[in-house]
């Protein structure tokens, strides 16, 4: 399978790459590591007229620690998030998602803000934003803007972003006191995507006692739902292995689960209930 004609364009800055999104519209796409956007492109579900390469952008790469949260550059790697010091020890689940996503190949050339901004619900990466609280900042031909995860994904591959806006970075709160996150999922065995995969971050308050929680899933529906009466069980209760039972017992209430060829509608629902009851219990750990 062969994508149609097109045309080809090596960003040398961010400026450079929103100026001509600017220019071109919808008519423009931009490639990074290229593994959300070509597989469309050779079934003929995308056919951009103009590629805009910004993988290679020093300005969008790179991991640090900035005003109490990891600023991670939209072409890092998956590979360097998952191996980074800083991003396993302060942020597990975002590290346990990259790790686990498609194959070596995949992990190498595939892009955090590629990933986020293609928003395909069963990637492993929405969730986990979500989970995290993470802040995505765009730049576009306005200026620069940052939209926080909850409101980054809207449907399945739709996102707040306009078409002239690039994402430059993503932004994690760190944890500042007894915190700790997790990523669990149920893959597909072929192509490595969540079945249903389960995000969960909780933080204690000095008495033990579950100050706020985040779960997030992967696989289940979209946008990447929040377990919000997960989280309403959890926070103001001591965590021992009873409550979390309790809490991820009803992880999938109220939200509509999707029921397809890889899944029922109901085998989903036992899975999130599984994984959330796995992922808060390595958070707790952690925490």
């Amino acid at each position: 399978m062969y994508p149609a004609p097109f045309d080809y364009v090596r960003a040398g800055s961010l400026a450079e790459a929103v100026a001509v999104l600017a220019q071109h519209g919808d008519e423009a796409k931009l490639l990074a590591g290229g593994h959300s956007l070509l597989p469309l492109m050779k079934l003929r579900l995308a056919s951009p007229r103009l590629l805009v390469d910004i993988g290679r952008l020093p300005e969008l790469r790179g991991i640090r620690e900035e005003g109490g949260a990891l600023a991670i550059g939209a072409a890092t790697r998956h590979v360097e998030v998952a191996g980074a010091d800083a991003v396993r020890q302060r942020l597990p689940a975002l590290a346990e998602a990259a790790a686990g996503i498609g194959d070596l190949q995949v992990r190498n050339r595939g892009t955090l803000g590629g990933s986020l901004a293609h928003a395909d619900p069963s990637a492993d990466l929405p969730a986990v934003a979500v989970a995290l609280d993470a802040q995505l900042v765009a730049v576009g031909p306005g200026g620069e803007r940052t939209i926080a995860a909850d409101d980054f994904f809207l449907d399945a591959l739709a996102t707040a972003l306009a078409p002239d806006e690039v994402v430059r970075e993503v932004r994690y709160p760190l944890p500042s006191g007894r915190a700790g996150s997790a990523y669990v999922k149920v893959p597909h065995l072929a192509s490595g995507y969540a079945v249903v995969g389960c995000a969960a971050r909780v933080e204690l308050d000095a008495n033990g006692r579950c100050a706020s929680a985040r779960v997030a899933f992967s696989g289940l529906g979209s946008p990447p739902p929040r377990a919000r009466a997960t989280e309403q069980r959890l926070v103001g209760q001591a965590l021992d292995a009873a409550a979390v039972e309790t809490a991820a017992a009803v992880a999938s209430e109220g939200l509509e689960v999707w029921d397809d060829l890889d899944a029922s509608a109901e085998y989903r629902r036992h899975l999130a209930t599984v994984c959330a009851r796995q992922a808060l219990a390595a958070a707790l750990e952690r925490a």
